[in-house]
């Protein structure tokens, strides 16, 4: 049984996300069809990549990822299939995939359309099924197109270190407000050598001085910070909406301070 997986900008209002999966079904009837998500601001593949990055490898080797976030291609941007890690990925050329691997993809190939009528409009349902039957069904990627070196680069903002700061910016907020950085835990610890410190944000309007475990470590209400599963920090609250109450958007500025 193939598994699907969907990361879209779609949303859930409209008949599009469930006409792909009719499509899905049609070619591969046997399809396990699985949802990361639909509500990814549209167009926003910095935020897509983070999800996908972080789910992708709880599925089996063998694994589909269509992406249909800002999938329509032009002269420039390709449609491409990727192999990586033993899961295949299907989406356009338009930076997400240097967001979403860290280490270079183990084969790149264009997808062609052939003699096949490619809706411009709406690439996911009818050009980025028809690949992931083809590959579902056992068949090469190889066979779908040509070989591409690289894929096209995009450069997200990362964390830096001034003097005494590590300055990092907000990347995700989930749907509790849990506001996610682009701090990781690595960097942190390797960095922090031990010393106290204020994680400052909001125009240093709040700060936070310890990284708790989880978050009934605080009373109810209560502001921290922890790293989060993805290894990142994430600033929250207890039973609350961080992001709500202190107003923390998509690329404001994180600093933490050592003293």
């Amino acid at each position: 049984m193939a598994v699907i997986t969907l990361t879209t900008d779609l949303g859930l209002k409209d008949y599009y996300v469930g006409s792909i999966k009719g499509a899905i079904l049609k070619d591969i009837p046997n399809a396990n069809i699985i949802d990361i998500s639909h509500d990814i601001p549209a167009f926003d593949i910095s935020v897509a990549a983070f999800c996908l990055k972080n789910v992708y490898k709880d599925f089996p080797v063998g694994s589909i990822h269509i992406i249909g976030v800002a999938p329509s291609a032009d002269e420039y941007t390709l449609h491409l299939v990727i192999e990586k890690d033993g899961h295949y990925f299907i989406g356009a050329d338009n930076g997400i995939f240097s967001l979403l691997f860290d280490t270079p993809a183990d084969k790149i190939y264009s997808i062609l359309s052939g003699d096949k009528k490619v809706s411009k409009t709406f690439p996911t349902k009818d050009l980025f099924i028809t690949a992931a039957a083809h590959i579902a069904k056992g068949n090469k990627i190889e066979e779908l197109g040509n070989p591409i070196e690289k894929v096209r680069e995009r450069i997200n903002f990362r964390a830096i270190t001034e003097g005494n700061i590590i300055k990092g910016m907000v990347t995700y907020i989930d749907s509790y407000g849990n506001a996610i950085t682009n701090i990781s835990k690595k960097l942190f610890i390797e960095f922090s050598q031990k010393r106290h410190f204020a994680i400052i944000f909001r125009r240093a309007d709040y700060t936070i001085d310890e990284i708790n475990f989880n978050y009934n470590e605080v009373p109810e209400g209560e502001k921290l910070a922890l790293f989060s599963h993805s290894g990142f920090l994430e600033i929250a609250i207890n039973k609350g909406n961080a992001s709500n109450l202190f107003g923390l958007k998509l690329n404001d500025t994180i600093r933490v301070e050592f003293l």
